[in-house]
């Protein structure tokens, strides 16, 4: 990418095992675009955020028991039968009621890495990627989202990742402000995706500012503007700049879904100003199979103009009742610099065996076609969310 230092291919081996190893394997719950094939287009029939991931509300957590994991379902019917229930499904295992509108969860990720970088030794780590306590009160229109945890750095430092206060102003329009990822393509579970981290959209990287929803039966537009990106304002690091984002979805089906973006941060001290645009398109032909595509391209305004192009696919199958296997070839490279294209390709498991378990298994190759090197990685995760 023009308008940063370019790195050497064995220096871009490097980083992109470090996205694994390190601060980027520390980020927050995201959500699994994986179950459109249930059909829930919208972030919002499970999240209390609008643009998806963190805390499920009580019925998220009620469809996660009785349509996700493998063990726990107890009514019959499907979705149709899910109720709230105050059972497994909340918090401790519903010592919390679930009418009640103050929602906990705990997020604890305890995760198992191994990296094989042509020409180093990297040891195999076991740490713990999240400790994070969650939080969400909604009473009439209001909404008010915390969530605090480990700083990923390690230490006795705490960072909030996400805390905002939103307002149903009508059925149909909705506002927010505070921290948050600003919506934009596809979310995937996955915040090392190219389209993810490639965009400066992953696990550390919510801005401040205020979004503004309009929502209707088959359509959602989110649209907000702020000062930049969170971290950044906090630690004036000189990347703070004006951003703004837009994303627009159509719900084709209930289990089809077309969403454009866009995504601008203006000049900083230490970059250009950028535009990103994003196609995104998720069509799940049966409820076990669910596939998502979603192709950007990034703009930087310098003396010499350059584009960066970011393609990703990922698609799961549903082997088992809450056993799902998914490959993800994923592709990015700029019109200006051969050196900087790499190719990935993911293989995954994830398994849901109860409400609040989900076990996953990701293995990553990332090549280099410039330089004909590869590496990579095996990551391994129990996330249990109390």
């Amino acid at each position: 990418m023009t308008g940063k230092r370019r790195l050497c291919p064995a220096a871009r081996l490097v980083l992109m095992a470090t996205l694994l190893l390190g601060e980027g394997a520390a980020g927050p719950v995201f959500a699994e675009p994986t179950f459109l094939s249930k059909q829930y287009p919208r972030c919002t029939a499970c999240h209390y955020s609008a643009s998806g991931g963190g805390l499920l509300t009580p019925y998220g957590r009620s469809l996660s028991r009785e349509e996700i994991s493998t063990f726990g379902r107890q009514g019959a019917g499907g979705a149709s039968a899910v109720e709230p229930t105050g059972g497994e499904e909340g918090f401790l295992f519903g010592t919390l009621a679930s009418e009640s509108p103050l929602q906990l969860g705990l997020d604890v990720r305890p995760s198992h890495l191994q990296v094989d970088l042509p020409g180093r030794t990297i040891p195999d780590r076991n740490f713990l990627m999240n400790l994070d306590l969650q939080a969400a009160w909604r009473r009439d229109r209001w909404t008010a989202y915390g969530s605090v945890g480990r700083a990923p750095r390690g230490g006795d430092q705490f960072v909030s990742y996400e805390h905002w206060v939103s307002y149903q102003v009508t059925e149909t329009v909705s506002v927010r402000g505070g921290r948050f990822l600003p919506a934009y393509g596809v979310r995937f579970a996955d915040h090392t995706s190219l389209t993810r981290a490639g965009l400066d959209l992953a696990q550390d990287d919510q801005v401040y500012g205020i979004e503004l929803g309009v929502s209707t039966d088959r359509t959602l537009l989110q649209v907000s503007a702020g000062p930049g990106r969170a971290e950044s304002l906090v630690d004036d690091d000189g990347r703070q700049s004006l951003t703004s984002s837009t994303r627009f979805q159509i719900d084709l089906a209930p289990r089809t879904v077309l969403a454009a973006s866009a995504l601008y941060r203006g000049p900083s001290e230490t970059a250009p100003r950028s535009t990103a645009t994003g196609l995104s398109f998720g069509y799940a032909p049966a409820p076990w199979l669910t596939t998502w595509t979603h192709a950007d391209v990034q703009f930087q305004r310098l003396n010499a103009s350059s584009r960066a192009y970011i393609f990703a696919n990922q698609t799961s199958v549903e082997a088992l009742r809450g056993v799902w296997l998914r490959i993800s070839p994923q592709l990015r490279w700029t019109d200006s610099d051969p050196r900087g294209e790499i190719r990935r390709l993911v293989y995954g498991l994830d398994f849901y065996p109860r409400t609040h378990w989900h076990i996953n298994l990701s293995y990553y190759r990332d090549r280099l076609p410039f330089s004909g090197r590869s590496t990579r990685t095996l990551l391994a995760q129990l996330h249990l969310y109390l």
